[in-house]
């Protein structure tokens, strides 16, 4: 290879440094656009962070109030049930009583016989004991 002359290099000189001044602005201008992507990209995920967030409260607060329900519900069924066990006594008493006023009716006919299972009747051909039968609106509420 022959080498240059120093004026031959003085005139490649301004073609390189240009070539390199180029390649200088072109991967300035590239690391500008990573820096504008790279901080999209960080707004895109602040913005979820917040929305995720805000979510997040919403859901809490949700949950929160169908705890707060579901206890409510709970302590109305607590209530619920214990008023059936009472209207429940009271209907067996009143079955009861009945099965006492028609005994004592067929006694005067043929006879009444009180087993383990409450009062029998005895010497009526349409023996069939009718209860009462409780129902939603024969409930007082208090």
């Amino acid at each position: 290879m022959e080498s240059l002359s120093a004026a031959e290099e003085d005139l490649l000189r301004p073609v390189a440094d240009q070539r390199k001044r180029k390649r200088m602005e072109s991967n300035r201008e590239s690391a500008r656009r990573s820096r504008v992507r790279k901080q999209k990209h960080l707004d895109d995920l602040t913005a979820e962070i917040s929305r995720m967030i805000k979510e997040n409260n919403q859901i809490s607060i949700s949950v929160n109030v169908t705890a707060q329900h579901c206890v409510s519900v709970e302590a109305a069924n607590s209530v619920l049930r214990a008023q059936m066990m009472e209207l429940t006594q009271r209907l067996h008493s009143l079955n009861e009583i009945l099965d006492f006023i028609h005994c004592s009716a067929a006694a005067a006919v043929g006879g009444c016989v009180f087993g383990a299972e409450g009062f029998q009747h005895q010497g009526f051909a349409d023996n069939q004991q009718h209860p009462i039968m409780a129902s939603a609106e024969m409930i007082d509420y208090y």
